[in-house]
């Protein structure tokens, strides 16, 4: 049965609250949730970005049901600091908890002051980084490594009996094809055109084993324009492609790209209805797509409605067929 998950959007919704939404999520029926992680949030107008790791700590201890997270090692994090902030969260909540492996974007990154790499260096990074981690993970210490990070005389003396799965994040067949050499699965999300579908063909064609994730972007609300408006106002930011969604530092700049991005444009990237079976026959045809996880997004900032819509309405359909 697909796993049909509640993605919390650190970049949109105050910790607090978003803690709230989770344990609502999980009331309402979710199966799982996973959670973003940002330094900054893609506009000014969406205006959170909690720490991701504290969150995650609070979340898993007031829920009972598995919660994931997106990291991206290398810069912002020290691969190390990254082992052991999830080998905790694996030991506090064993076989709850999964990181997906990110390259990362200069949004989030260039905070260190360190210069912002290009993409065949950033994907080496992480390919680096990722087996930094899982060489931890397993009771490894670590000495004298050099590459594009180093580490010096590292050692986890707290790991969970089993090892947190390090998954990939892919948004392209080429990352996808990559991951499979490393991941224990992928996440991907719904892009226009369906080119998630190729993003999955890629990786098991390339022998990638595991889960596929795929986050959706999707708007709903009582109403088409309100649903619409709400996608438009804390979406349009997002539908940029390499290299402006990877190279641009702030949100004043994701601002000032969007700002004559269209409605119809914002609709390709988000499933925009007002229709609750709608939106569960475009979930269902994803999960008869091949993909083992399928983790829920809606784009605004109250999700509350929705949760409550998807409770009554979407998840009972879901599960029964």
């Amino acid at each position: 049965m697909t796993v049909i998950g509640f993605h919390a959007s650190q970049e949109q919704i105050a910790p607090s609250q978003l803690l709230r939404d989770v344990q609502l999520a999980e009331s309402a029926g979710f199966d799982a949730a996973m959670s973003s992680d940002h330094f900054f949030p893609w506009s000014e107008r969406q205006g959170h970005s909690g720490f991701t790791f504290s969150w995650l700590g609070a979340a898993l201890a007031s829920t009972s049901f598995p919660i994931g997270s997106v990291c991206a090692p290398g810069q912002r994090y020290h691969p190390a600091v990254v082992a052991q902030a999830t080998a905790t969260l694996g030991e506090l909540f064993p076989g709850r908890y999964w990181v997906a492996l990110g390259a990362g974007q200069a949004m989030n990154e260039h905070i260190t002051g360190e210069k912002w790499v290009g993409q065949e260096d950033r994907r080496r990074r992480l390919e680096e980084s990722a087996d930094i981690i899982r060489r931890l993970h397993n009771g490894e210490w670590i000495s004298g490594h050099q590459g594009l990070v180093e580490v010096d005389d590292a050692y986890l003396y707290d790991r969970p009996e089993q090892p947190v799965p390090l998954y990939g994040t892919c948004i392209t067949p080429e990352s996808a094809q990559r991951a499979a050499k490393w991941a224990e699965g992928i996440i991907t999300l719904n892009q226009p055109g369906g080119a998630h579908h190729e993003v999955l063909a890629a990786y098991r064609e390339a022998g990638g084993q595991g889960a596929v994730m795929l986050q959706i972007h999707l708007s709903w609300a009582e109403t088409q324009q309100q649903a619409q408006e709400i996608a438009h106002d804390q979406w349009r930011t997002n539908i940029f492609g390499p290299p402006l969604d990877q190279d641009m530092p702030t949100p004043a700049h994701f601002d000032a790209a969007a700002e004559d991005v269209s409605m119809e444009t914002v609709l390709e990237a988000v499933w925009t209805s007002s229709s609750a079976q709608q939106h569960t026959e475009w979930i269902a045809e994803a999960a008869d797509a091949g993909f083992d996880h399928i983790y829920l997004h809606h784009v605004g900032q109250d999700q509350k409605p929705w949760l409550e819509t998807a409770g009554e309405h979407i998840l009972p359909v879901l599960k029964s067929a």
